[in-house]
């Protein structure tokens, strides 16, 4: 058993819908691990939400939807992305994201990342409480994508990635464990046009990636074997370029694990509600549509809702907000999460450089990430600037 894990996210037409129903992830079951792989890595989307998969292409998309890097107009963008994680409970935990997309033709576009997260330092006692030194947990992954457009509105793509979790079993005994590792791939599709509405120009996206599809992982060679949190997201966006100035974005996500969630089992062990989830990777990614304990309701209380607002200004400053809306516990399932919080950021742009920041405006009572900060750098290099005018 491992000494420390923190298991801690259609369109509207016109306006947001409100929340009705996991970029965050905070639904985490018992049977899946490495859950920092779908933890919001930067900025702009932290502010919106936890959206992203089908606002406008940045390097970001690495993360949030790699077949939009086909659509990204300059040579290189580089990314760096920090968060103090959890601060409010825990002083030395934090989330760092490096993304890097290289454009290789009017049609092709790869990416690279590297996601890392620090667990900081943990005092390990034995069960009289004496010290047996401190562990430093830490996990990460290196992903690698492929983007190609199909015509001038629709691209897709392809992910493949490492990971490696640094969390042992023996870890409690001070003990030096075996590392868990693990490889994933990912499918994604984006889909864009330029329009008009309401007599101005405007721009529709529609985006979807399967993420983490991927061996199972394992801290022990006779050890239990977990799922990685497979995930599933889909989202749409519109623009409107008001006039020369004035640009606004509305867009919003839906979010689901397509991993198996866990039965109902009596005191003996025997299932009573739900089904089985001791079963392999791809039945588990089908079976997740309909494995609910408490059958259909159950399936929508899995689903995240992420709503986010962006507004440009003369290309130079934004203003971005959202809500993540997770449903509450539920007796029937005590796996599923019950995160909502309001989320508000900056960003500004100066030549080739962005920055932006965001902030979760919650409370612990609601969420644990209450007070996150996130900080992003992007610098883009040859080309024009982004067609969307990000």
């Amino acid at each position: 058993m491992k000494l420390f894990s923190l298991r801690i996210s259609i369109f509207f037409i016109c306006i947001l819908l409100p929340a009705l129903v996991m970029s965050q992830t905070t639904v985490v079951y018992p049977n899946t691990e490495v859950p920092f792989l779908n933890l919001t890595p930067d900025s702009r989307s932290g502010a919106m939400g936890e959206a992203g998969v089908a606002i406008s292409p940045d390097v970001n998309a690495n993360y949030w939807n790699p077949s939009k890097l086909a659509f990204l107009t300059n040579d290189d963008d580089v990314s760096l992305s920090y968060s103090p994680w959890l601060r409010q409970l825990v002083p030395d935990i934090s989330l760092s994201y490096l993304s890097y997309a290289h454009k290789i033709d009017d049609r092709n576009s790869i990416g690279a990342s590297i996601r890392y997260f620090n667990y900081g330092t943990v005092a390990l006692t034995d069960v009289s409480a004496n010290s047996l030194g401190s562990y430093t947990p830490s996990e990460f992954q290196i992903n690698g994508s492929f983007a190609r457009k199909f015509g001038d509105e629709l691209s897709l793509g392809l992910t493949a990635g490492y990971i490696h979790s640094s969390f042992s079993s023996s870890a409690s005994t001070g003990q030096n464990g075996n590392p868990a590792n693990a490889v994933s791939a990912g499918v994604s599709l984006f889909y864009t046009k330029q329009t008009e509405e309401f007599g101005n120009d405007a721009v529709f996206s529609f985006g979807t990636n399967i993420s983490n599809i991927g061996s199972k992982i394992s801290y022990d060679t006779d050890g239990p074997k977990y799922f990685l949190p497979t995930n599933l997201k889909i989202g749409v966006a519109n623009t409107w370029n008001l006039d020369d100035y004035n640009q606004v974005t509305l867009t919003v996500d839906f979010n689901k694990l397509l991993t198996p969630t866990p039965p109902v089992r009596d005191a003996n062990g025997n299932i009573i509600a739900g089904k089985d989830d001791n079963i392999s990777v791809p039945s588990g990614i089908f079976s997740s549509f309909s494995d609910a304990p408490n059958g259909f309701s159950g399936e929508l209380q899995e689903i995240t809702v992420s709503p986010g607002v962006e507004y440009w200004y003369n290309q130079l400053f934004a203003l971005r907000a959202g809500y993540f809306y997770e449903n509450a516990n539920n007796p029937d399932n005590p796996y599923k999460g019950g995160a909502h919080y309001l989320t508000l950021g900056v960003g500004m742009k100066y030549n080739q450089f962005n920055f932006d920041f965001s902030y979760i405006a919650g409370n612990q009572q609601n969420s644990p990430l209450a007070n996150t900060l996130r900080f992003t750098l992007i610098a883009n290099f040859g080309g024009s600037s982004n067609q969307y005018k990000r």
